[in-house]
């Protein structure tokens, strides 16, 4: 049910903002009731893992991506590879956002709005880093969204040749994406929408 009312919200193309989603997990809390404390500390260590199986994923492929990301202000990591996603299921995706300087955590969700777009979220991992910390806040407080055409190539090198391999989508923001044939050359992320999981923060 959680799926389908975020599904819905989604498609119809609400911007999905700061209150937008916390309105919409009032939603389906009403619905289906706020998850245990069991269950969000099982999807913490889930989300997690994840995050840190997209990191060493990303590093096996471009090994200079992890001195790129310890030097940056922060990065987010989103990754579906095994993720039985137990709160909120259904949802496209979830991942971690992590300031570098203060070592604070964000759970965040991703969800594919357009069906058959988009990137075979069950098959990517994705990794964003942030140059400075007014674009890590920007992410987590604002969300982000890829509109319908959103296929965007990887470049040689950006900063210096510190980010080989990435895309840069944003001032400051550049991003990986893993699939299961390695890195890929051309991001598409299309219909895609990254914003904070309330249930999990």
């Amino acid at each position: 049910m959680k799926a389908l009312l975020s599904a819905a919200t989604l498609a119809a193309g609400l911007t999905v903002t700061s209150a937008d989603a916390q309105l919409l997990q009032k939603l389906e809390d009403a619905v289906t009731g706020p998850p245990t404390q069991e269950q969000v500390a099982a999807a913490r260590q889930e989300v997690q893992g994840a995050a840190a199986q997209a990191l060493s994923a990303l590093y096996a492929v471009v090994p200079g991506a992890r001195r790129s990301i310890e030097n940056a202000a922060g990065y987010a990591a989103f990754s579906t590879f095994g993720m039985k996603l137990m709160v909120a299921g259904g949802t496209s995706g979830k991942g971690l956002a992590v300031n570098q300087r203060t070592h604070a955590q964000t759970y965040m969700k991703m969800l594919q709005v357009q069906g058959g777009l988009g990137f075979g979220i069950d098959k990517s991992q994705l990794i964003f880093v942030f140059t400075n910390e007014q674009a890590l806040a920007n992410f987590i407080n604002q969300g982000w969204e890829f509109g319908g055409q959103a296929n965007v190539s990887a470049m040689a090198g950006g900063e210096g040749g510190m980010f080989s391999g990435a895309a840069a989508i944003s001032p400051g923001v550049y991003l990986y994406q893993i699939t299961e044939t390695g890195l890929s050359a051309t991001l598409t992320v299309s219909g895609t929408r990254f914003f904070v999981d309330a249930d999990l923060n």
